[in-house]
């Protein structure tokens, strides 16, 4: 059989730390930003965990 192939989407927008988490970016934070505040801005720059109920679907993405 042919090996899995890394879902390619998945491995573009996340990536996982040292100590196995998966870290991801915010959404909403690439257009339109007039009308959002500064605060809604500044906040959606930091990246951020995966939730763990997200982690095994997410995981079985990058994992193939």
């Amino acid at each position: 059989m042919p090996k899995q192939k890394t879902n390619s989407g998945a491995k573009k927008r996340f990536k996982i730390t040292g100590t196995g988490k998966i870290k991801r970016k915010h959404a909403f934070h690439s257009h339109i930003l007039t009308k959002k505040s500064n605060k809604r801005k500044r906040n959606l720059v930091s990246a951020t965990l995966v939730s763990p109920a997200d982690t095994n679907r997410i995981e079985s993405l990058l994992s193939m």
